[in-house]
């Protein structure tokens, strides 16, 4: 869910956008498969009343239903953890339980998703079925960050990886294959579930489609970028 941005989000076109998100998870529903619902907001606590009102809809029109995964702030950047971005989270925390007891909630830890070492040194405390967000990029995030979050897991964190790329961190080319393999035998081996940034035809190196790709072609071989072909071939094992 985009929040606020130049073209709308939830805040300035809340209607259209979640005409949209029902639409993705529905179709999720459909076909058996989960769906995260994310709130896509760097600077999430300062909206908090409008965070707290969307999960509390989608919480209640979903209720009990399990393809859903909560994912409360998406890459809080240079927030204090303790402060800033814990607080943010035991509220919404609060919001979703309200409605919705068991569901999986992801919250996202500082720095783009990669402080996962802060969030073990001060984890939410009270609560089940918390995780907590580590995102990377291949070409850009390599063994220091890997030893970082094995370090937070040693500690009791769970961690789900919500968001990876096969290429920099600004999402452009070339693919780092063999980094990536690295990744993909850290996160197997420590049963880590990983999401690829992403099933779009953005004109970028992330993006698993090529440009203009249309809905019926997606996921056939030719219409895959060389990112694409790696993760689609990946997720088939």
């Amino acid at each position: 869910m985009t929040v606020d941005t130049a073209d709308g989000g939830y805040i300035k076109t809340k209607d259209a956008v979640m005409k949209r998100l029902y639409a993705v998870i529905d179709a999720a529903i459909a076909d058996d498969i989960y769906v995260i619902v994310d709130w896509h907001d760097y600077k999430a606590y300062d909206h908090l009343n409008y965070s707290i009102e969307f999960f509390n809809t989608v919480s209640k029109k979903y209720s009990g239903v399990p393809n859903i995964i909560y994912e409360t702030f998406n890459e809080p950047t240079h927030d204090d953890w303790s402060t800033v971005v814990k607080p943010y989270h035991e509220a919404v925390i609060k919001t979703i339980r309200a409605n919705e007891p068991n569901s999986v909630i992801v919250v996202g830890t500082p720095t783009w998703c990669q402080s996962v070492d802060k969030a073990a040194a001060d984890p939410i405390t009270g609560q089940k079925n918390i995780m907590y967000t580590l995102h990377f990029y291949a070409g850009s995030h390599k063994q220091s960050l890997r030893g970082t979050a094995t370090a937070a897991l040693n500690k009791g964190l769970p961690i789900f990886v919500t968001e990876y790329g096969t290429v920099f961190a600004n999402a452009s080319e070339p693919v780092d294959e063999a980094e990536t393999r690295l990744w993909w035998d850290w996160l197997d081996q420590h049963s880590i579930s990983y999401v690829n940034w992403a099933i779009s035809d953005k004109a970028e190196g992330a993006s698993a489609l090529k440009p203009n790709t249309t809905a019926d072609e997606v996921c056939q071989e030719k219409f895959l970028t060389a990112s694409g072909k790696l993760v689609v071939a990946q997720n088939k094992k």
